[in-house]
């Protein structure tokens, strides 16, 4: 089922949310799904999932060389060792966790993208858009959190 949430996040990310931006950030529903997958099984499998999603993400941008597979891998391996010892549903920790997993997924990328040959002037744009898109992304979890919780809750009819 993980497979399916990244393919379906994978499509989503590269079909729709490049309309959805918010001041030059979007949500990075790939990061999403990758970081509630590493909080909740052991590193490797979290480092395995994080490198498949980080290659896909390689292959469908065509120009970032091995930026997304090493930034994403790393990430995930670290959201994952952040999270234990807590409980995986708490939507606050999984907010801060994804929220600090996009802000480290974005340095490694642009530290792989400058030992690529990209230039480093654009820093402050990217450190800003970083900040925005990881605030995207942890009031998506917690509007997905939520969300789960509300139809967990539902009455059978």
């Amino acid at each position: 089922m993980a497979g399916v949430y990244l393919a379906l996040a994978l499509l989503a990310q590269v079909e729709l949310l490049h309309f959805a931006r918010f001041r030059g950030a979007e949500v990075s529903l790939v990061l999403v799904v990758v970081v509630w997958y590493a909080i909740r099984v052991d590193a490797r499998r979290a480092a395995v999932y994080g490198l498949i999603a980080g290659l896909c993400e390689d292959v469908l941008a065509t120009q970032t060389g091995a930026a997304w597979t090493i930034s994403t891998t790393i990430t995930a391996i670290l959201a994952g060792m952040l999270s234990r010892g807590f409980f995986a549903d708490s939507t606050p920790l999984v907010a801060g966790i994804t929220f600090i997993a996009t802000l480290i997924r974005s340095l490694f990328f642009w530290i792989v993208m400058a030992i690529e040959g990209y230039p480093a002037g654009y820093a402050a744009i990217h450190f800003h858009q970083a900040l925005w898109q990881a605030l995207l992304n942890a009031a998506l979890v917690v509007v997905l959190t939520l969300a789960i919780r509300y139809r967990e809750n539902l009455p059978f009819r």
